[in-house]
């Protein structure tokens, strides 16, 4: 299968194929005679395993560990069930600092009155020199 087939199939681009490809993610495409990157079946569901695991947060390192575990026939699905809930602890906490950050914003927009004035709560704020914590 060439390239813009895998694309098509796994809903990559042919550029990020090729990245994941060149940073050893995936093995290299085995090329036919005119020189058009071979792909195999099992290099297909490589990649939509890694695009999926993209798709919900997962590093590209963290890509790899999941591709070595899948690829791992002694594999404990314990593993990979760990990998996923530390993912979950890591948006969790990515969740918590986005709503701190969108909370403090919140402040800062309402202590504003918005008008024509030169005094801006706003500012004041992002440059005060301690954090609220």
């Amino acid at each position: 299968m060439n390239i813009s087939e895998v694309a098509k199939l796994t809903g990559l681009t042919a550029k990020a194929i090729r990245f994941y490809e060149s940073k050893g993610v995936i093995k290299e495409a085995s090329r036919s005679a005119n020189g058009y990157r071979q792909y195999t079946a099992a290099q297909v569901e490589e990649l939509q395993l890694i695009r999926r695991s993209r798709l919900v947060g997962f590093s590209l390192e963290e890509c790899q560990e999941l591709l070595s575990l899948s690829n791992n026939p002694n594999r404990r699905s314990a593993d990979v069930k760990k990998k996923t809930l530390e993912k979950v602890a890591e948006i969790e906490a990515k969740i918590q600092e986005l709503e701190g950050m969108k909370q403090t914003l919140l402040e800062l927009a309402n202590a504003c009155p918005g008008d024509e004035g030169h005094d801006c709560p706003i500012i004041k704020g992002l440059t005060c020199c301690h954090d609220k914590k």
